[in-house]
C-alpha cells in the first residue's frame, strides 16, 4: 500500500473539515447571510451541529487524521464547503481563487491555517484566474479533469497547468453547461463522483459527450443518477475508500444502483449542512492524502 495525493478514491488517510460551529458561527449570522449566499432556505444551527457530528462519525470509520479549519471573522457560511478553497497535489496545496465573490476571503484564511499546520503550499491561483475545487478531479495520478464554467475559467486553468507542469501530464478541460445560470452552484462534481478507479456516479444528461466518452475509453463504468435524484444531490458522493462511499440520505435509486455494483454506501442527514447550501459530502471535505 502506498500513500498518494493524486486520487479521488483511495482510502482516506487524512482530511480537512470545517465544523458548522466555526463556519456558521451563530444563528444570527446565518439569518443575515443565507439569502445573500443563495441558500435554498435558512439553516438551523443546532440541527446542523448535530448532523455534522454524525457526519464526522462516519468519516472516522475510515480515518481519525482530521484537521479542522478554525473560526475566521472574514469568512461566511460557505466556508463549511472546504473542498472549493484548495486542491491537493503531491507537491503541496494549491489555493484556489473563488468564482463566487462572497467566498473570495476563504483561500487566505485557509493559507494561514495551512502555514500554521506546516502543510506545504505549492502556490495560489491569482488575478483574473479563478478555480474552485469542486471543478477538479483526479482521473489518475498524472491526469486531472477540470470543469470550465462560471466558477473556473481558462486563466485559472492556465495558472494551474503552470503550477503543476512537473507532476501532471494531462488536463482534460470539461465545458460545463449554463444550467441554472451564473448564481447557481454548478461544478464538475455536480455531474460526476468517482467511486473507484474504474467506477463513477454520473448524471449524463448534463455531461459533455466528449468527456463521457473519455471516461468510457478509460474503462470507467458509469452509474447513472436518475432525474428525480439530481436536485437532491444524488450525484455528489464522497469515496471514503474504493467502493465505500458516503452520500446524502434520500437518494434510494442511486444508492441501490451503487450497492448492486458491490459498493458499501453510508448515508447522512444533509438537510441543514448540504441541501440548503447545495454542498454535498465532497464539498464538505478536502481529503489530503489517500492510501492506494
Amino acid at each position: 500500500m502506498t500513500k498518494t495525493v493524486h486520487s479521488e478514491t483511495g482510502s482516506i488517510y487524512s482530511i480537512i473539515l470545517k465544523h458548522p460551529r466555526d463556519a456558521f458561527k451563530n444563528q444570527e449570522q446565518i439569518n443575515k447571510q443565507w439569502k445573500k449566499l443563495n441558500y435554498l432556505s435558512c439553516p438551523d444551527l443546532n440541527k446542523a451541529i448535530d448532523d455534522y457530528d454524525r457526519f464526522i462519525d462516519i468519516i472516522k470509520t475510515e480515518t481519525d487524521r482530521i484537521l479542522y479549519l478554525p473560526f475566521d471573522n472574514n469568512t461566511g457560511l460557505d466556508s463549511i464547503y472546504v473542498r472549493d478553497t484548495m486542491i491537493s497535489t503531491e507537491n503541496g496545496i494549491i489555493l484556489c481563487n473563488m468564482g463566487k465573490e462572497e467566498r473570495k476571503t476563504e483561500p487566505s484564511a485557509a493559507e494561514r491555517f495551512l502555514s500554521e499546520s506546516s502543510i506545504p503550499i505549492l502556490g495560489s491561483i491569482t488575478g483574473d484566474g479563478i478555480i474552485e475545487g469542486g471543478d477538479f478531479i483526479w482521473l489518475d495520478d498524472k491526469t486531472a479533469a477540470i470543469g470550465l464554467g462560471y466558477r473556473t475559467n481558462e486563466a485559472g486553468i492556465d495558472q494551474f497547468k503552470q503550477l503543476t507542469s512537473a507532476i501532471v501530464d494531462n488536463i482534460v478541460e470539461v465545458h460545463l453547461p449554463h444550467w441554472n445560470g451564473q448564481q447557481d452552484v454548478f461544478h464538475l462534481m455536480s455531474i460526476i463522483s468517482p467511486i473507484d478507479s474504474n467506477l463513477a456516479v454520473v448524471y449524463s444528461r448534463l455531461m459533455p459527450v466528449i468527456f463521457r466518452n473519455i471516461l468510457l475509453e478509460r474503462g470507467i463504468k458509469l452509474v447513472e443518477v436518475p432525474d428525480e435524484e439530481f436536485e437532491s444531490m444524488g450525484c455528489n458522493i464522497l469515496a471514503l475508500a474504493p467502493r465505500k462511499c458516503l452520500m446524502i440520505d434520500g437518494n434510494p435509486i442511486t444508492k441501490q444502483r451503487l450497492e448492486s455494483k458491490g459498493v458499501e454506501v453510508l448515508t447522512y442527514d444533509g438537510s441543514e449542512i448540504s441541501l440548503k447550501g447545495a454542498g454535498g459530502p465532497t464539498c464538505l471535505t478536502r481529503p489530503i492524502i489517500r492510501t492506494v
